[in-house]
């Protein structure tokens, strides 16, 4: 059997610690629901919990993170996807590009976990693809939609004062998907029922961003020949933040940066020399 290609010690994680944390007593601080085929975007102060709730049924979400006070650090998905995996639960973690890379956020529940990999290889919550948006829409159907899922991030943070070209490759959370037979994307039904969730501890103080898919819980076709709006399988999701008990973050240390010195084999010329 082949094994990862990226092993050490740097991808350990205290697994009993994040678990202490998802059964442990929480504050409840803020929650609510972004309506269907739209976005939000909302802060999560490092040492907190974030929890994603499909509330009503099946939807897929496409999300963004970044470090609140850099946004240049954002979520890095093709390098967690080797760090990690493609499709991603508990106790995996989401990476931060390059200068940083470092963990912005670790999940610590996941109801779909269970769901494993089904018949035709499909997964949930996955790093394989991106977010739709309007341009490939537009190039497929010939026809402008403007709330694909990279719109309404798009419009989710812009009172951060970040713009189109902040948007980045995202988690598809609640989204099953694989790849064929011969090497091809491929997207099922969401199996998310009411009340499934996906939580997640910052490490960081992160800003997040969720865009409802305007292709609900994908058992519609989007493009091609039996393409019809799906807006009939289109739900909410919640968004759920706590404060967990100060005690349960004893030993908890922010991962720091990269310690790698960002020479890339550059040097300063001494004084004096051309």
């Amino acid at each position: 059997m082949v094994e990862a290609a990226y092993q050490g010690k740097a991808l350990e994680v205290d697994r009993e610690f994040y678990q202490r944390l998802a059964d442990g007593g929480r504050e409840l601080v803020d929650s609510f629901e972004i309506p269907i085929r739209s976005g939000r975007a909302w802060e999560v102060p490092q040492g907190y919990v974030c929890r994603l709730v499909t509330v009503e049924g099946p939807q897929v979400g496409d999300f963004n993170v970044w470090n609140r006070h850099d946004p240049r650090e954002r979520l890095w998905a093709s390098r967690t996807r080797q760090l990690q995996r493609a499709h991603v639960s508990t106790f995996d973690r989401l990476w931060s590009t390059l200068p940083f890379l470092r963990p912005l956020l670790t999940i610590t529940g996941d109801t779909l976990a269970g769901y494993g990999r089904d018949s035709d290889g499909g997964r949930v919550h996955d790093l394989l693809g991106t977010r739709c948006d309007p341009y490939v829409n537009r190039m497929l159907n010939g026809e402008d939609f403007d709330y694909h899922c990279h719109s309404n991030l798009v419009r989710a943070v812009l009172p951060y004062g970040l713009t189109e070209f902040d948007v980045h490759d995202v988690l598809n959370v609640f989204q099953c998907t694989g790849l064929t037979d011969d090497d091809r994307y491929f997207m099922k039904t969401c199996p998310a029922r009411p009340g499934d969730y996906f939580e997640f501890f910052a490490e960081l103080d992160l800003l997040c961003a969720l865009s409802t898919c305007p292709g609900g819980d994908l058992s519609v076709p989007l493009w091609g020949p039996d393409a019809r709006d799906p807006i009939d399988v289109c739900h909410p999701i919640g968004v759920e933040v706590y404060r967990p008990d100060p005690a349960l973050l004893e030993g908890w240390t922010p991962p720091e940066r990269a310690a790698y010195a960002n020479l890339h084999g550059l040097r300063a010329p001494r004084w004096g020399e051309g």
